[in-house]
């Protein structure tokens, strides 16, 4: 038996010794004699557990002393000539011998001692290279199978599922915070890097980089969801809850976060933060429009407006189809056969359920995705391996953490080489109440 399942085996045998005394204990009484009896066979059974384990633990100890792999395969002794046949490798990702997540659901389910009679642990949680109860965590939390957890990541991360999340694509790190160096100097500037004419045989002027420390934190963003009974003995329904709902809502979150979130246990979110300009209605503007000088005015404050797109709610689309500039043209180009959000001054429109109301700050912003760091956690080649699925006190409950940050690339808007107006990745057309 190997050490996991000599562990799992260990807890579920203590749990169900606690589960036994804690029942004598609300009812006011003490053990009976069958429950003496089966409480002093778990003890046993947990001492020589106990044993088991830490020979075991000892012997991986020597083996990793002499540069042994404490998990290798022992050879087999046969025949001389013969050869050990290593084990054929897994193709993919480890799905843990579980067909589908529902059905490793089920299997976590009845690994809780409070199922009752329906408790068993499935040799598949503790096999080896496969599941396992995670240390430190709630009591009956498993580790959800790699192929299962990168099924939710892709979910939530791939492309087409959300387009601010397809516009801000966190980059994978190991780290619960990213420390790295600020640079809100500009070419044109007067500090940081810049470059100078000179005659022949002059002196150089140096120049020094102004960079400052900056950490972006990663939050937990997470989905804890309770089922039924009845949904839990519905497969293709848990696996759907398991998956797309779920996904869905932290996907929904973490892109909602990186425009609206305040920074307080969050992402810095570009509509919150002090980089974002706010351009002001037109003299006399009726409320709840959005005019030709509007979008023109936020263009022309746009860092790199080649690189920027325009996320716009849906309630604006018939202001975009009624706008014209002073000469009658249309502004907005759309394509309405295959209905996309066309092109606004140039540049793509990408209707979203994040952006405001029409008539409210941000119903119509004009952003550059590269003024915003976003990070989301990885750990290895197996992701976000904090994502769990657990049963506990006899509440069925899914549960999944994700840790997320993100915040603009400045602070504030910078000044242009010339003009006097400040540029910014972010331009949101203020409230037209």
């Amino acid at each position: 038996m190997n050490l996991t399942v000599l562990k799992a085996e260990a807890r579920a045998t203590a749990q169900r010794q606690q589960l036994r005394l804690q029942k004598a204990i609300d009812e006011n009484r003490e053990l009976t004699a069958e429950e003496e009896t089966a409480d002093a066979d778990d003890k046993a059974k947990l001492a020589r557990l106990t044993a088991q384990i830490a020979r075991a633990e000892e012997a991986m100890a020597a083996a990793a002393a002499v540069g042994a792999s404490p998990t290798a395969t022992p050879p087999i002794n046969g025949p001389p000539g013969t050869a050990t046949v290593p084990a054929a490798p897994r193709t993919g990702l480890d799905n843990g011998g579980f067909a589908h997540l529902a059905e490793f659901a089920q299997a976590v389910r009845c690994a809780n001692p409070a199922a009752g009679q329906n408790f068993r642990i499935d040799d598949r949680l503790a096999a080896p290279g496969n599941v396992h109860m995670e240390q430190g965590d709630a009591a009956g939390s498993y580790l959800v199978p790699a192929e299962f957890r990168q099924q939710i990541v892709n979910l939530v991360f791939d492309e087409g599922n959300d387009p601010v999340m397809d516009l801000i694509d966190p980059d994978p790190t190991a780290s619960n915070r990213v420390v790295g160096l600020g640079d809100e100097t500009t070419p044109w500037g007067s500090s940081g890097i810049y470059a100078g004419w000179r005659s022949e045989g002059e002196q150089m002027l140096p120049s020094r980089m102004g960079l400052t420390p900056r950490e972006t934190k990663l939050n937990e963003l997470y989905a804890f969801v309770l089922a039924t009974e009845e949904l839990l003995e519905d497969a293709p329904r848990v696996a759907t809850l398991l998956t797309t709902k779920a996904a869905g809502a932290i996907r929904w979150k973490a892109a909602d976060g990186f425009m609206w979130a305040d920074g307080v246990e969050k992402p810095l979110g570009w509509m919150s933060s002090g980089a974002t300009i706010a351009i002001p209605k037109d003299n006399g503007q009726v409320a709840a429009t959005i005019t030709a000088s509007n979008v023109a005015r936020m263009w022309a404050r746009m860092i790199m407006p080649s690189q920027a797109s325009w996320l716009v709610n849906s309630d604006v689309m018939p202001t975009l189809m009624a706008m014209k500039d002073d000469g009658g043209r249309p502004v907005w180009f759309g394509n309405y056969q295959e209905a996309p959000g066309g092109t606004l001054l140039g540049r793509p429109v990408i209707f979203n359920e994040h952006s405001a109301s029409v008539g409210q700050f941000g119903d119509i912003q004009f952003i550059n995705p590269n003024g915003y760091e976003a990070f989301r956690k990885q750990n290895g080649v197996t992701f976000a391996d904090s994502i769990h699925l657990y049963f506990d006190y006899n509440i069925r409950a899914f549960r999944w953490v994700f840790r997320i940050g993100g915040q603009p690339v400045l602070s504030k808007p910078v000044a242009p080489a010339r003009g006097g107006s400040t540029k910014s990745h972010f331009v949101a057309l203020a409230e037209r109440a």
